[in-house]
């Protein structure tokens, strides 16, 4: 719980009163392939996400951000650096910039993660690896 009122004290600066959402309302769609994001808010220094995981998000970094994971449903495996671990709901990880990391769903449902990223992410520090 201490987790999310950090995150929610990171956020609240950047996002006006007309966009208060709870995250429990907010679902995917009923059919999607692998990966539904929902952006939630954003501007130069920050942009935050809700991500639906239902297999896998492939190996990647980013070159130009760092990026903090809170688990809000599910469970998975996680890749960050050389490291592996199992991840669940209410975990939270730093990911700092350059750092290769995937997550591997491993629960029937979806994991549900809200993904908060410094400075504005825009998609195109997202380098793949083989």
């Amino acid at each position: 719980m201490k987790q999310v009122l950090i995150v929610i004290l990171l956020i609240l600066p950047f996002v006006s009163k007309a966009q208060f959402q709870s995250l429990d309302t907010i679902s995917a769609p009923a059919s999607y392939e692998n990966i539904f994001v929902k952006p939630l808010a954003s501007d130069s220094l920050l942009s935050s996400f809700l991500i639906f995981v239902k297999k896998e998000v492939k190996k990647h970094k980013h070159a130009a951000h760092s990026e903090n994971v809170y688990i809000l449903e599910g469970e998975g495996i996680m890749l960050l650096g050389e490291k592996r671990f199992p991840v669940k709901k209410g975990m939270v990880i730093f990911i700092p910039m350059n750092t290769i990391h995937e997550l591997k769903a491993t629960s029937k449902s979806p994991v549900k993660v809200l993904s908060v990223q410094s400075p504005m992410f825009d998609g195109k520090d997202r380098i793949f690896i083989d």
